[in-house]
């Protein structure tokens, strides 16, 4: 299984996410996700930088693979657009790219003024949103007049050598059957083994599986949920609320119904390694090749010295 490192977009500074990037490389992780956002869930979190400035960035400051985890190709922004940056972002970064999608959350969509669609039409936008990219990276002139998009007489003339591979995100069956169908790799942020099976066996095959988790390092446990509570409350936030909610507003409306114990579920909070090799074997065991870890608080040199001097090795031996 592949180690990777998680960048926080609605947490950290421009800076701060290249600096992460490079100690985490240091510490010997092997790729990165980031993820893409226009708002934080909560002010807390307090940012939000533009994923693919800080994606070229990525490129001058580490060697590590990077994947969007995840962008949203169907309503901020059009996808042919997106087609045009992440053939920028492969070029950038050797091939080492890899675009992962879904279909979106109402808390970065909606800006726009339109209206947030049902999910059996954001997955129907969505897989035609993949059309467009890949008939883009294709090369040539593109003409698109589908249902939802249209692309006049567009070609994108900064290409890699390969296409980037899509990664489609899924948590439930519908979204994950059209990853099986349509994606390169599947990207999940739940060690659900039955998930993971639904898409190797629609279809998938043994593509690759990325999944991730949050983690809030401090001296104990208890500093760690308390810094988790603080800083990500709408992690237990529950069922589709996350994908409807329009504004940090409301999810820190909503997360007046969470309980700083229920961090204990949602993050591994503290600095044991045995919780972090605990977590990672849920991921192993549920069959994905891929695990990445982001870090919510102040102390992520923390969490990178814990995996270099402590999960690495073990995970070696």
């Amino acid at each position: 299984m592949r180690i990777g490192y998680f960048l926080s977009s609605e947490e950290f500074t421009p800076a701060e996410l290249l600096a992460q990037a490079r100690d985490a490389e240091r510490a010997g992780f092997q790729a990165l996700w980031i993820s893409d956002h226009y708002h934080p869930w909560v002010d807390a979190q307090g940012q939000s930088p533009f994923v693919w400035s800080m994606i070229g960035a990525l490129s001058q400051v580490c060697a590590l693979p990077v994947t969007t985890a995840v962008t949203c190709p169907t309503i901020r922004i059009h996808p042919a657009v997106i087609a045009q940056a992440a053939a920028t972002s492969a070029v950038l970064h050797s091939g080492r790219f890899v675009l992962g999608v879904g279909s979106g959350e109402a808390l970065n969509e909606h800006i726009l003024g339109g209206a947030w669609p049902g999910a059996g039409v954001r997955l129907e936008m969505l897989e035609e949103s993949i059309e467009v990219l890949r008939a883009l990276w294709r090369g040539g002139f593109v003409t698109h007049r589908g249902r939802h998009y249209t692309v006049e007489q567009a070609r994108i003339y900064t290409l890699p050598q390969t296409p980037p591979p899509v990664y489609v995100s899924g948590f439930g069956p519908k979204a994950v059957d059209l990853a099986a169908r349509i994606g390169d790799g599947y990207v999940s942020t739940m060690p659900d083994g039955d998930l993971v099976r639904r898409f190797r066996d629609g279809g998938g095959g043994d593509k690759p599986c990325q999944g991730g988790f949050k983690a809030a390092y401090a001296d104990s446990e208890d500093e760690g949920v308390r810094i988790a509570y603080e800083r990500w409350p709408n992690a237990g936030v529950p069922g589709e609320l996350s994908q409807v909610l329009p504004s940090p507003r409301h999810f820190e409306q909503a997360a007046h119904l969470v309980r700083p114990e229920m961090m204990r579920e949602s993050f591994v909070c503290g600095n044991s390694a045995d919780a972090h090799l605990a977590r990672i074997e849920q991921y192993a065991e549920a069959g994905f090749d891929e695990v990445y870890v982001a870090n919510t608080g102040p102390h992520t040199q923390g969490l990178f010295d814990l995996y270099q001097r402590e999960i690495f090795p073990r995970l070696r031996r």
